[in-house]
C-alpha cells in the first residue's frame, strides 16, 4: 500500500510504500529523500522513469522535496544527480549520516527525522531563490519558457542556467515533466484522451502519447492498467 500526507514542510510530501517488487517511478521535476529499510538513499530529479526494485518485507519512506528545493537540502547542484539514485553516505560524510540511522532506529518511523532534517539544512542553507518558486507556479500555468524569462528579468540563457542547477535540467524538460502529470491527473478523472490533451497542453492526443511514451516508458494505457 502506499500513502502520502503533506509534510510539515512547505510543499513537500511525506509518503511511505510496503509496495514490494519492481514498481515504475515516473519523473514528477522533485528530489527525494528516502528511507529504504535500513539505510538512507537519495532520488535525483529524473528524466525518463526508472525502476525501483524492493525486496520483500521492506517498507520505504521517502520526503518528496518540491522542484527546485533540493539543493538547499542535499548541498549539491541538481544536475550532479539527475537520473541517480545514491546513498546519502556517499554523498554526505558518514559520520553525518550514522547519527541519522540511529534517530530513525530509535524512533521507529523515519518520517519525523526526514522531516527534521531538510529543516535544519533549509535553516542553515542559502534558500532557493525566490524565483524559483515562481517559474515552478508559471510552468504549472502553461508559461513558455520566453515568458518566464520576461517575467523573472532572466535572459534565456541565464534563465537555464539556474535552472540546470535547481531543477537537474533545463525548463523545456521540466515543462514536459509537469505537463506530463496534468494530463495524468485528467485521466485518472475520467477525462477521455483527446480532451486531456487538450486541457493539459499539448497539440493533440498523438503529442500526448508520444510523451507519455517518452517519459513513462509505457504507452499511456499500459501506465494507466
Amino acid at each position: 500500500m502506499y500513502r502520502e500526507r503533506p509534510s510539515t514542510l512547505t510543499g513537500a510530501v511525506l509518503w511511505t510504500s510496503d509496495r514490494t517488487g519492481d514498481t515504475r517511478v515516473l519523473p514528477d521535476g522533485c528530489m527525494d529523500v528516502l528511507w529504504f529499510g535500513d539505510h538512507l538513499l537519495v532520488a535525483g530529479p529524473d528524466t525518463t522513469a526508472q525502476m525501483s526494485s524492493v525486496p520483500p518485507g521492506t517498507t520505504v519512506t521517502g520526503l518528496r522535496l518540491p522542484p527546485g528545493s533540493g539543493p538547499s537540502v542535499l548541498g549539491v547542484p541538481a544536475v550532479e544527480l539527475r537520473d541517480v539514485r545514491v546513498r546519502l553516505d556517499q554523498l554526505w560524510a558518514p559520520a553525518l549520516v550514522r547519527p541519522l540511522n540511529e534517530q530513525v532506529a530509535a524512533a521507529g518511523r523515519a518520517g519525523p527525522v526526514l522531516e527534521a532534517l531538510a529543516r535544519d539544512r533549509l535553516v542553515t542553507a542559502d534558500p532557493a531563490p525566490r524565483q524559483i518558486t515562481g517559474i515552478v507556479e508559471m510552468l504549472h500555468g502553461g508559461a513558455g519558457v520566453a515568458a518566464v524569462a520576461d517575467e523573472v528579468g532572466w535572459s534565456e540563457r541565464q534563465l537555464h542556467r539556474r535552472s540546470v542547477t535547481a531543477f537537474g535540467y533545463g525548463l523545456k524538460t521540466l515543462s514536459r515533466v509537469l505537463r506530463l502529470h496534468r494530463a495524468l491527473d485528467l485521466v485518472r478523472a475520467g477525462v477521455p484522451p483527446g480532451d486531456t490533451a487538450v486541457r493539459a497542453g499539448y497539440a493533440d492526443q498523438a503529442h500526448l502519447a508520444r510523451d507519455v511514451k517518452d517519459l513513462a516508458g509505457v504507452p499511456l494505457g499500459t501506465l494507466m492498467a
